[in-house]
């Protein structure tokens, strides 16, 4: 098994690093991939140290099972022909092929098999917000169909990459200090403050990012559900949070969603608010599963039902889920 890694430097390509090391992936070489910038840099990956490559149009990926991309659409769109000539499964992390038709979009505990019918040789990773969304629904779905969702987000700095983490902590202690606080990650101050905005605004008067989670959503759940959301940067450090509102065909009791929700894949229950207990990012930053708490019905609809969910946005939201693929493909003998 050799695997590669494009993007290395990033914040997500290093906790590809992390995640490939602790589930202690199957792999006889690793190739580390980079722009000409960060070529030269080395990483240590179980011991070892491992010079980055630039990444260029030649045959460096002749022998490569599977690439894990995360460099931007841009780069995904440019390689995607050089990293797959070979017979090379990429999973990419950009929103370069999300939607593209002859591209699987997958989250493992939600649509798996789809990753077995990949016609150009590349797996599409989904967004953060969608990914752990999507998993805390699918128990739902399971057991009423989902008609509507309507979800608002509370959107860690590090979904802006690791500068982003950086700006935060700086902005803090300009502002604290007195000082003109620094702006060039965010489109306004984060610290001490919240944005309505996460990406650029489209026709419809929605961002694309909330039209991902729309249109993605539907996508990995083969659903023709309605997704409305309002995304919104916070000035927490690291893993988002979602206040999610279900109408399902049929009503499904707290009791039903529970249990659900507690025997499904990539879910950890926690969900008692007498002592005070419901997830939070700063104790879930770091950790594997979609935490989901704060379950009650919808005073407003016999059919719904709302609920908070907290994730690691770099981990299960990127790096986590595309590694999950590869696990899934092995298992299933579709990658050496």
């Amino acid at each position: 098994m050799k695997v590669a890694i494009v993007g290395t430097s990033g914040a997500v390509g290093q906790e590809f690093l992390k995640v490939l090391a602790e589930r202690d992936f199957p792999m006889d070489e690793l190739l580390l991939f980079g722009s000409s910038r960060s070529a030269g840099t080395s990483y240590t990956f179980k011991g070892k140290q491992i010079v980055v490559k630039e990444l260029k149009h030649n045959d460096d990926f002749k022998g490569v099972d599977v690439a894990f991309v995360s460099a931007g659409a841009g780069i995904s769109k440019d390689y995607a022909e050089t990293i797959t000539k070979f017979g090379a499964v990429m999973i990419d992390n950009s929103s370069a092929f999300r939607m593209d038709n002859d591209v699987p979009l997958v989250v493992p505990e939600v649509n798996a098999a789809d990753a077995k019918v990949r016609p150009r040789g590349i797996i599409a990773n989904p967004n953060c917000t969608t990914i752990q969304m999507v998993v805390a629904l699918k128990p739902l779905n399971d057991i009423s169909k989902i008609k509507r969702v309507h979800v608002a987000t509370y959107q860690a700095a590090s979904g802006a990459g690791a500068a982003a983490m950086d700006e935060l902590l700086q902005q803090y202690k300009e502002a604290l200090n007195g000082d003109p606080v620094t702006v060039k990650k965010f489109v306004h101050q984060l610290a001490f403050n919240m944005i309505p905005q996460v990406d650029v605004f489209t026709d419809n008067g929605y961002t694309k990012e909330e039209m991902k989670m729309y249109n993605e959503t539907r996508k990995i759940m083969h659903t023709d559900a309605e997704v409305s959301a309002t995304c919104v940067r916070v000035p927490s450090l690291r893993a988002h949070s979602e206040a999610v509102w279900v109408e399902t065909e049929k009503p499904v009791s707290v009791e039903e969603a529970r249990n659900a929700w507690a025997n499904a894949d990539g879910v950890i229950l926690q969900d008692n608010p007498a002592e005070k207990e419901y997830p939070m990012p700063l104790f879930i930053a770091g950790k594997d599963p979609v935490y989901v708490g704060r379950i009650r019905k919808d005073l407003s609809n016999e059919k719904g039902l709302t609920f908070w969910c907290v994730s690691d946005q770099i981990k299960k939201g990127a790096a986590l889920n595309a590694v999950q693929i590869a696990e899934y493909l092995i298992k299933e003998g579709d990658l050496k």
